[in-house]
């Protein structure tokens, strides 16, 4: 299958400082989640595979997090784009929507998808299952992904089992969920 490379895309979303320890929403285990996902970008450009990355920004300057123009919107430099490596900037949670990202999948001839990034149970989610939607192959490296605690009827979900489910529930119709370390070794 010497098409291979041409036909699959590395999808990072949202992997911006503002979700670093220091950031204005901090996520339980980003920088390890961000580690993993920069091994599965090296591969990725090694293979010459189609390399985007997605980056979030509020409209308004009173923004929780991810304001225009701030330091903690900018991509983390352990992922920072090389190239001619496409950035899409989005607004919505959704990666697709309001977007060029489908638009340029197409135009690559892209059927299979790699999607790591932030935040698991918001905008890995929602650009999951709109992939899968749109017809695409996803591949989600699980351990790539990183999110926070949540709180629901006064209950606290620890960051970790927000994770699991979220991961549970796209590996069950969405998408393939390997950790970084099985994708690399599949490559």
């Amino acid at each position: 299958m010497s098409d291979t490379a041409s036909q699959k895309a590395l999808v990072l979303i949202d992997i911006q400082n503002d979700y670093f320890p220091g950031g204005k929403w901090a996520l339980d285990g980003m920088d390890q989640a961000a580690e993993n996902a920069a091994a599965v970008l090296e591969a990725s450009r090694a293979a010459g595979d189609l390399v985007i990355h997605v980056r979030h920004e509020f409209p308004s300057d009173d923004a929780p997090f991810f304001a225009p123009g701030s330091d903690g919107a900018r991509i983390h430099p352990l992922v920072t784009p090389k190239g001619e490596e496409a950035v899409v900037l989005k607004h919505q949670v959704n990666a697709f929507r309001e977007t060029n990202l489908d638009a340029l999948l197409k135009e690559n001839h892209i059927s299979d998808l790699v999607i790591c990034g932030a935040m698991s149970h918001m905008c890995v989610d929602a650009g999951t299952r709109a992939a899968a939607d749109l017809g695409y192959k996803v591949t989600l490296i699980e351990d790539a992904c990183a999110t926070r605690d949540l709180e629901f009827n006064g209950e606290i979900v620890p960051a970790a089992q927000v994770h699991q489910a979220f991961m549970s529930a796209l590996g069950f119709a969405y998408a393939t969920t390997p950790k970084a370390k099985d994708y690399l070794g599949g490559l």
